[in-house]
Parts: structure tokens; C-alpha cells; sequence
């Protein structure tokens, strides 16, 4: 790395502490280290995990989840189909945005028809919905274009913002991101969190204070936090180092390698459980020739005996043992068993067995290999899974450059479907419609496969979603789900790699509540 780049890396990390040793004396504060950087504060710019851990935090939705990661009300109090096509929400009364204007309906309506309309990355689970509109100060009604028994379930993560101070500040649209727009909406906020946005340095820290008037304080169940320093530090060892001499209180994302010996240090407590996401493998199969590769003329990863051959040349088990140290599970899924419909049986992988996989590409017309550019985020454990599929992939014939980039070039890649070949990983909700829409659907414009990065395309499989979305028995439904996760495996569109096992390591003055999502509720973080 240039002497430039490591000074500007140091001083970054050094005014970073600065910032948080400044606060740390602060009652019921609480500094988090993590590797990846929120990105923006719009909370319809962006549909990342690790934008929503820290734009969810601000905002909320019209419906949240509990500890159990059950569904449960937020913004709305409650909520009923009236028709087949309409479904009433009604509004929690007496809530404020953090500017001190009451949350109404008309904030409701604007919300949900700025998440819906480009450069929204939120519309993709707004698909069906016709209309939004308002009944009364405390009631909006949706009207879809067809029935859709598990709507709320679509709505956690679509944020609620003020229709008044997004109009005053000129982002009555989303952020469009992936152009690299520059709004107000950025590094400002306005919602009706449990913590309000007090600054935010891209690349540096997010600072967080809590909004003393939210709803939600009267529920015991709740933490005591004041303040929240949300500090990125990119490099593994200097995050952990961070932790242990108490500069930070939490880490989100320790590497994989100190995992056993942070279990053994009794200053911390690691909280840990099953990933509901997983990580992937996607191939460029919409252009007929294949970019950055020595195949002209010619798209080698439209060949269903090229993907398979991928398939067979990674032994995920072995990354999994030797990269990840054990913390994760080899999947041949396409969602986690956590998700509705996805079966057990779907989860085993087809075997690791390279000369199955040199024989494949004989038969496809590639008997001496090819060249690719396999893309991934510049995240260390990443980086590190992606330099061993490199290497094994290599080895079969498949030459394979590895192109690392920063969160901020890297996932526009995948909304934008730019990359050849690139490694992701998918967060999913419970229900499955969400992830299938999302991945699996033919993409356009209006809100489908919106992360479908490969821009694959079945007729039969898009058929297939959109019929669940509008399935109102759940014995159906979940079968209807389980034959689109076949017939993907059948086209392999992906290579499903592994589900890892999440772990925060907190100091022990800490307690926290972990979901699946590896997305982090302040609101029931208590500091001794």
C-alpha cells in the first residue's frame, strides 16, 4: 500500500479514537467498531445490511420485529386485510419525529410512494402495491393489485421519514446511490427512532444520542443507552486491539481466527447464533461475451455444464475449516432452513470434485479453461474466501483474477449487474418472497431483481414468484416457494457457499440482543 494511503488510513483511525475517548465518559455510552461504513442516512438509498444497522436505528417502520424476531408493531398499532386487495394500518397516536413534528399519516403515504418509485432501493419489496392513501390522521390503507396474505411482513426496513423536512431539504426522492448523488439526506436525519443522528463522518464514525421522547422508553424491556459512537476500522487486528484496551466496547464482525481465544478471555462476552443469510457466488449471464476474459465472442457462464463446473472446483468445506475457522456451515441451499419453505433436503452441496469439474469444461468447449475477473468487497474475511475460490477455481482451468473493492464501488456492482462474476452475500427476512423477488426474479426497472446481479432469467421461475406474492393459503405458498428454490438449483444462476455463524464480542459491562440478520437493536442495549 502507497506510504500516502497507510498516513491517511492512521489519521482516519486516530481521529476516530479521538472522537470516542472524547465521549466515553458519557453516561450509558456505548462505542461499536465494525469494518463497514453505513454508506449514506437515506434510508430508501440503500438496501444493505450494514446501511440498515445503522440507519434503522433513527428511523422506523410501520412494523418492527421482537427479540424472538417475531413480527410486532412499530409505527402502526395494528393492522387488517379489509378486502383482498386493501389492507388498513392503523398509526401508533402521540409519535414525534426527532424535529419535534408529529408523525401523520401524510408522512405514511409520502414515505412508502418515495420507497416505491427509482432510485429507491426499497421498491423491490413494495412490488404489487398500486396505491397508498390516507384515511384519517391515524390510517392509511394500501390498495394492491392482488392479494398478498403476508404483506406487513414486506414492510419492516422501509422507513418512515417526514414528508415536511424531506421537501424543506430538497430529497423528496431517494439518493440515488449507485450515481454517486450528493443530497441532504446523507448526513442528515429526521426520523422517530429510539436514537437520533447527531453526526456523520463518512468512512470515520456515525454519532448517535438518544431521543428522550420515543414511544418505545416505557417498555422495560428497554436499554439505558445515551449515546452511541459507531467507529469503522477496516483492519481485523486493529478493531480487536481496540476492544482490549477498552477503546471500543463492542466489535460486530471479529475476525474468524481470534473467535476460540476471545472465548477464553473472561473481559468479554461473544454473543453468537446461525446466520438467517449466506453468501454466494453470481456469473454474468445476460452478455454475449464475457468481460475481462480471454473468450471472445462467446459468455462461458451461459453454459449450465460451466456453472456446474465452478461448482464442483470449491471446496467450500475446506474454506470453511481452514478461512473461516470452522465459524460458518457449508450450504447447497439458495435461503436458509430458517426461511419459510426453504426444506432441509435442499441443503446439501454437490461434492467438491475437480476432475468432474475439468471434464465439464471439455464438454462445454473449454477442454483449456478461461480467463475471469471475479469481484469482491475489500472486507478481509472476504478478501480471503475469495483469494481461496480464486486459487481452487485456477486449478481446474478457470484462471481467475481476484478484483477487490471498497464498499462504496463494490455493491453498486450488484444493483447495477456490472460484474462478470462476484461474490455477495443476501440477508433474508423470514418470509421468502422478499429474498426470491429480490435475487431470483428477471430484473427491471420497477422494483424486480433488484439484486438479481447476474441478471439471470426464467419465465417459469418468475411466474412461479409472482404467484406466491399473491398466494393467500400458506401450505401453497410454501410449497410454491420450495419449487422455485428446485428449479433455481436445477439452473444454478448461483453457487450457494456457506451461512456463517455470527459473533459480537462486547465487553462484559454489555447485554445486547442478537437476531439472525446480524442487524443490532440499541434500543435493547443496556451498559452496566
Amino acid at each position: 500500500m502507497p506510504p500516502a494511503r497507510i498516513f491517511l488510513g492512521c489519521l482516519r483511525f486516530a481521529l476516530a479514537l479521538l472522537l470516542l475517548a472524547s465521549s466515553a465518559a458519557h453516561p450509558a455510552s456505548l462505542r461499536i467498531a465494525t469494518a463497514f461504513d453505513p454508506q449514506t442516512m437515506d434510508p430508501h438509498a440503500l438496501a444493505l445490511l450494514y446501511h440498515s444497522r445503522v440507519a434503522f436505528q433513527v428511523y422506523e417502520s410501520l412494523v418492527g420485529r421482537n427479540e424472538k424476531f417475531q413480527l410486532e408493531p412499530a409505527l402502526a398499532v395494528s393492522w387488517q386485510m379489509t378486502a383482498p386487495t386493501r389492507w388498513r394500518f392503523r398509526l401508533r397516536p402521540d409519535v414525534s419525529f426527532h424535529d419535534g413534528t408529529p408523525l401523520t399519516a401524510d408522512d405514511v403515504v409520502f414515505s412508502l410512494e418515495r420507497a416505491m418509485i427509482a432510485p429507491s432501493q426499497r421498491a423491490f419489496q413494495l412490488k404489487g402495491v398500486a396505491a397508498v392513501r390516507k384515511l384519517d390522521p391515524l390510517q392509511v390503507e394500501f390498495q394492491l393489485e392482488a392479494p398478498d396474505a403476508v404483506l406487513p411482513e414486506k414492510l419492516q426496513f422501509v422507513a418512515i421519514m417526514s414528508k415536511a423536512w424531506s421537501e424543506k431539504n430538497g430529497v423528496a426522492r431517494a439518493q440515488d446511490f449507485n450515481a454517486k448523488q450528493e443530497t441532504h439526506a446523507i448526513r442528515h436525519a429526521n426520523g422517530t427512532g429510539p436514537m437520533r443522528l447527531e453526526r456523520y463522518e463518512p468512512d470515520v464514525r456515525t454519532l448517535l444520542r438518544r431521543h428522550e421522547a420515543w414511544w418505545g422508553w416505557v417498555d422495560k424491556r428497554h436499554g439505558n443507552l445515551q449515546q452511541v459512537s459507531w467507529v469503522t476500522i477496516k483492519s481485523d487486528a486493529t478493531r480487536l486491539a481496540a476492544l482490549a484496551s477498552g477503546e471500543v466496547d463492542m466489535v460486530l464482525d471479529p475476525p474468524y481466527q481470534d473467535i476460540a481465544r476471545l472465548k477464553n478471555d473472561t473481559r468479554m462476552t461473544l454473543l453468537q447464533t446461525a446466520d438467517i443469510g449466506q453468501q454466494y457466488l453470481t456469473f454474468d449471464q445476460a452478455r454475449d461475451e464475457l468481460q475481462h476474459s480471454d473468450v471472445k465472442g462467446r459468455n462461458p457462464f451461459k453454459d449450465l455444464r460451466v456453472r456446474k463446473a465452478v461448482y464442483h472446483a470449491i471446496d467450500v468445506p475446506l474454506i470453511v475449516d481452514k478461512v473461516l475457522r470452522g465459524q460458518a456451515v457449508p450450504t447447497g441451499a439458495f435461503l436458509s432452513p430458517l426461511v419459510d419453505g426453504s426444506p432441509a433436503e435442499l441443503d446439501r452441496r454437490l461434492p467438491y470434485d475437480p476432475a468432474r469439474s475439468r471434464l465439464l469444461l471439455g464438454e462445454a468447449g473449454y477442454p483449456n479453461g478461461f480467463a475471469v475477473t471475479l469481484d469482491c468487497v475489500n472486507v478481509a474475511w472476504r478478501e480471503n474466501v475469495c483469494q481461496a475460490v480464486s486459487a481452487m477455481l485456477t486449478q481446474v482451468g478457470i484462471r481467475t483474477t481476484l478484483r477487490s473493492s471498497p464498499t462504496s464501488q463494490f455493491f453498486p456492482k450488484l444493483s447495477q449487474g456490472t460484474a462478470s462474476f462476484v461474490e455477495f452475500g443476501w440477508t433474508a427476512s423470514p418470509d421468502a418472497w422478499n429474498s426470491l423477488n429480490g435475487l431470483f426474479r428477471s430484473f427491471d426497472r420497477s422494483g424486480l431483481g433488484t439484486f438479481n446481479a447476474g441478471r439471470y432469467s426464467n419465465p417459469r421461475v418468475d411466474s412461479l414468484i409472482d404467484d406466491i406474492r399473491v398466494e393467500p393459503d400458506a401450505t401453497r405458498r410454501r410449497a410454491m416457494v420450495t419449487t422455485v428454490l428446485r428449479l433455481v438449483g436445477e439452473d444454478l444462476p448461483f453457487i450457494p457457499l456457506y451461512r456463517r455463524t455470527l459473533t459480537w464480542a462486547m465487553a462484559k459491562k454489555v447485554s445486547a440482543v442478537q437476531w439472525p440478520n446480524d442487524t443490532i437493536e440499541l434500543r435493547w442495549v443496556r451498559v452496566r
